[in-house]
């Protein structure tokens, strides 16, 4: 189906439209949603959630800014990272199981190995341990400034000084100055 004609479809309420919206663009959009999760059940909640925004505030979209996919993309990482700040899931990490730990463990090692092949790991070791440490939360690890100052008991404007500090620095190492 040509995308101007799904979008006319789905403006007009044709559940069969969302039916192949659905069929075509789920698993690209749980694939993003999955990435930010990290939990099955939770980012398949986040795509019923996605498909159901959708479809209640299709009137929103417009083709002239964009195309279908890349609007549906916006609400599904919205969505996700909503969801990643809510409640039960800030509950849930903080009460992880021994099995989460592991997986943390491994990923934490997939991410050194995978920041040593490209030399991050030497430019971030050129740090103060402050400074490498919030920029390794926030930027490797995906914390929010307000979710490692919260975790790690740091004041919010300490975190925001350090990693200006340190991107200050980054800058002058790289010779981005």
């Amino acid at each position: 189906m040509e995308e101007h004609d799904l979008v006319r479809r789905l403006k007009a309420k044709d559940r069969a439209a969302l039916d192949y919206l659905y069929d075509h663009y789920s698993g690209a959009l749980y694939g993003v949603i999955f990435r930010i999760i990290k939990k099955e059940e939770v980012a398949e909640e986040v795509l019923q959630d996605v498909f159901l925004k959708a479809w209640d505030k299709f009137d929103q979209y417009e083709a002239s800014k964009g195309k279908l996919f890349t609007w549906l993309l916006n609400v599904a990482r919205n969505q996700a990272i909503d969801k990643t700040r809510s409640k039960e899931i800030s509950k849930g990490q903080k009460t992880s199981g021994i099995d989460n730990l592991v997986n943390r463990i491994d990923s934490e090692d997939y991410i050194e190995q995978r920041i040593d092949g490209i030399g991050v790991k030497e430019v971030l070791n050129s740090l103060p341990e402050e400074q490498k440490f919030v920029v390794e939360y926030l930027y490797l690890k995906g914390y929010s400034q307000s979710e490692l100052a919260e975790e790690y008991n740091i004041p919010l404007g300490t975190v925001k000084t350090r990693l200006r500090m340190a991107m200050q620095t980054l800058r002058t190492t790289l010779g981005l100055t």
